[in-house]
């Protein structure tokens, strides 16, 4: 109740302020109702979703939208308070100034200025269309990004060897199948050798994937379409009403991945062959710090491969990676994650700026990074979770291209 009480007390405020900058702007009195009406009806939409209509803790898409909403009106509080609030200590100080240096009988307080208002709100508006945009446009913005990793032991015969990562897909939150047929597409143009998925197929049950297996299971590859779990695929939170329930859930998402083609890597390994070479696919079960699921057996996953095999591990959470991975006895050349999103908002201008606040809670969390001769790449995820958008950090397809020799060569 606490925290209820303390997100209205805030949205009160937010409100409040931006009543006084839009009624310092303009006199139209029906713009002041249709402002009070529209902060009303996403706040109470908010409570109805997340208060009344509750399902354990899946996020369903009108949930979803119901977060959206609510985080782009806070967003001009987190701009239009500051701003004004400074302007109102400022009208303060000169009205006691007036009354009590300047000897005047009546506390006089300045009036707010209107082009303090304006520039107020027109800064907010910044925060609140970026939020609106990726709620409408950039969940879907796919962009493709394209690496090429150096390696000395990679065997000859795999030299420009190219696989596609997609991450993240939580289907649960979808709402344009145009727009994620035109993603799916993307994937298959890039014709790589293989296709690695990197986890969270779902938001919470196997039955979302069902709109889309038609979809997802026209993924192609010459050498096939590997995969692993993410956090999100156990049923973990979702309040069920058996243990069996939760078990079939989870065998039936199994049996998707199946079904679609897939091959499901539970704490195994898989050599790809060619021309008497070969390379190591290790997918582990989901291992995250902080709080997550730690099924992930890196020793059991590798326990059919040789310490000299070229490897590459699909483990979901970079935190793994982190902890466990590399200072690993086996040395894993390329480690393949997601999970983090970029937060799904971020400042991104290569070779200038990368920023997300995904960077306070995790020290990889988006791109290529090399620690101890080895590679990883966090996959900044296919989908979005929770804010039913993104901002900045667009929906990603990974495609690396393997390379034998150094980067200098």
């Amino acid at each position: 109740m606490l925290r209820w009480a303390l997100l209205l007390l805030f949205y009160a405020a937010i409100t409040f302020y931006g009543f006084l900058a839009l009624r310092t702007v303009t006199k139209n009195i029906w713009l002041h109702y249709l402002f009070i009406l529209i902060a009303l009806v996403i706040a109470g939409n908010f409570i109805i979703q997340f208060a009344v209509y509750t399902e354990g803790r899946v996020l369903t898409p009108a949930k979803s939208y119901a977060f959206g909403f609510l985080l782009a009106f806070i967003s001009l509080g987190l701009v239009l308070i500051p701003l004004l609030l400074v302007e109102d200590i400022g009208r303060v100080i000169y009205g006691l100034y007036d009354k009590f240096l300047a000897k005047n009988d009546s506390f006089y307080l300045p009036s707010r200025r209107k082009f303090i208002s304006q520039i107020a709100l027109g800064l907010a508006a910044i925060p609140f269309s970026s939020i609106l945009y990726g709620m409408y446009r950039g969940k879907y913005q796919f962009r493709v990004l394209n690496y090429t990793l150096h390696f000395e032991d990679l065997p000859e015969a795999f030299d420009g060897y190219k696989i596609t990562q997609i991450s993240d897909v939580h289907s649960g939150s979808f709402d344009n199948r145009e727009k994620i047929e035109y993603g799916i597409n993307l994937i298959n143009e890039q014709a790589s050798d293989a296709i690695l998925f990197t986890g969270d197929m779902v938001n919470n049950k196997s039955s979302e994937m069902l709109p889309w297996t038609d979809l997802f299971g026209s993924l192609k590859a010459k050498d096939g379409v590997f995969s692993i779990l993410g956090n999100h695929d156990y049923g973990d939170y979702v309040d069920w009403s058996s243990s069996e329930e939760k078990k079939r859930n989870f065998e039936d998402l199994i049996q998707l991945q199946k079904d679609m083609g897939y091959d499901l890597l539970l704490n195994e390994s898989r050599f790809i062959e060619k021309d008497g070479q070969r390379i190591a696919i290790v997918g582990v079960e989901n291992w995250g710090s902080g709080g997550f699921k730690q099924a992930g057996d890196l020793k059991k996953a590798s326990e059919n491969i040789d310490p000299n095999d070229f490897k590459i591990l699909m483990s979901h959470d970079p935190t793994h990676w982190q902890q466990k991975v590399i200072d690993d006895d086996y040395h894993y050349h390329l480690t393949l994650s997601g999970h983090t999103h970029g937060m799904q908002f971020g400042i991104e201008i290569p070779g200038w700026v990368k920023w997300s606040p995904a960077k306070w809670r995790y020290k990889y969390w988006a791109g290529v990074y090399k620690e101890k001769g080895q590679y990883i790449n966090v996959n900044r995820g296919f989908g979005f979770l929770g804010y039913p958008g993104r901002v900045g950090i667009w929906p990603e397809i990974t495609v690396i291209e393997l390379k034998k020799g150094t980067s200098d060569a």
